[in-house]
């Protein structure tokens, strides 16, 4: 029997017995929409996490020089960590010498972070997260600016008490009011708002709009670093490539200035965004793998009751199996013409649920916090899965029909 002709023997089927195959249909379509749900939503966690959180938290193209790792993946051990805290502190001689073998077109910015109450006038003070840095800090991060200007160099250079902001802060203390230009206060001592940065959102709850940005060697620095250190030098490359040449470079001359031998550890840290990343690696296979055992359930059920509609299917239609067989079929065709008819109940099942599980996705990412994003690989792999869950399904009965003997099947009534 041609593949065409028994897909369409199988689509009659479906035709005719329309509540029947429906229920055929439903354990394959509950499993697959459950499936393609669950694998949009970390595949959007995934793009969330490295699009958006990595490329705001530590931009693209980047590490940082810093004392000690500042994103701790698995368990650190006691040990480990007091080692950590025994490092020497990172002052302006160590970002000298990093900054000596950055090759051309790189770009650098001390990044000293706290979070501090700021106040202005009369209101109550609130906790932002203030960062005392460089002008190349903006653009590394690509920071745009919704109003006014960033610093200068020379304004960085000279410790002027200029600052940018972002949205939120203006939100709560300049409501109705243009900031520029206006103060606000850290720790007592006043800023002057010179910028304001565009709207950059939230992510995993954590705002990136209560920023209070300020020069380096400003009088911030005193409040995010009142021993004088730095907390980390971010260097961004034009490529990939060069970021990690760069890195290596800059380990090689932070290990000779700091006179450490061969045999002796790091006593400072570089990290990149795919260090940063790793632990969402494991996060998100984990996700994968338990998140798909309900629709694993649900395909089992649905090869069950496909099971049972193609057992009942060969016994209506056993008359029909001995004319066949009477008329010249082999077992052959027999037993393909079932599988064909079982697998294409289970693909049209797993078409319709990849629909589904796509709208499924939608509403739960429009309802609360969850991305989703669709994973071209995950609707091959669930129309495979369907059509192997068909075969698998359609076998027993198939081979079933085909081992008929013609005589006993003609004298069915």
């Amino acid at each position: 029997m041609r593949l065409i002709e028994a897909v369409r023997l199988a689509l009659n089927t479906i035709r005719v017995q329309k509540l029947k195959s429906f229920f055929t249909l439903l354990g394959v379509m509950i499993g697959v929409m459950f499936l393609i749900t669950v694998v949009s939503i970390v595949e959007g966690m995934s793009k969330y996490v490295e699009e958006d959180f990595a490329a705001k938290l530590l931009g693209v193209n980047t590490f940082t020089f810093r004392r000690r790792p500042f994103v701790q993946v698995g368990g650190v051990s006691e040990g480990e960590f007091r080692s950590w805290q025994r490092r020497p502190r990172i002052y302006d001689t160590d970002v000298a010498v990093v900054r000596a073998i950055l090759p051309r077109g790189a770009r650098s910015a001390v990044e000293n972070v706290t979070f501090a109450n700021a106040s202005v006038a009369n209101a109550r003070p609130k906790s932002l997260q203030t960062v005392a840095t460089e002008p190349d800090y903006f653009r590394i991060k690509k920071y745009d600016l919704a109003a006014g200007r960033v610093f200068t160099q020379q304004e960085a250079d000279l410790g002027l008490p200029v600052v940018v902001i972002g949205s939120e802060v203006v939100e709560t203390f300049f409501t109705g009011l243009d900031p520029l230009g206006r103060e606000i206060r850290v720790n007592g001592i006043p800023y002057r708002v010179i910028g304001v940065l565009e709207k950059q959102g939230m992510v995993f709850g954590f705002s990136f709009d209560r920023l209070f940005i300020a020069p380096y060697r400003s009088p911030l620095s005193r409040v995010t670093n009142p021993r004088g250190d730095i907390t980390g030098l971010i260097v961004q490359t034009p490529t990939r490539q060069e970021m990690d040449a760069s890195m290596e470079d800059a380990r090689e001359a932070m290990r000779a200035f700091r006179q450490l031998r061969p045999g002796e550890r790091d006593n400072f840290s570089f990290e990149t965004q795919d260090q940063a990343l790793s632990f969402f690696d494991g996060i998100k296979s984990k996700l994968i793998v338990f998140g798909t055992a309900l629709p694993a359930i649900g395909l089992v059920v649905g090869a069950m009751v496909i099971m049972n509609i193609m057992l009942v299917a060969v016994a209506e239609r056993t008359r029909e199996i001995g004319i066949r067989k009477a008329l010249g079929a082999r077992r052959r065709d027999i037993l393909i013409q079932f599988l064909i008819e079982s697998a294409t109940l289970s693909l049209i099942g797993s078409a319709i649920g990849i629909g589904l599980g796509f709208a499924l996705a939608q509403v739960v990412a429009a309802v609360s916090p969850l991305p989703a994003a669709v994973a071209p690989w995950a609707v091959g792999a669930a129309l495979l899965l369907g059509a192997g869950v068909g075969i698998l399904a359609g076998m027993y009965p198939a081979n079933r029909a085909a081992r008929l003997d013609p005589i006993a099947a003609l004298r069915q009534e």
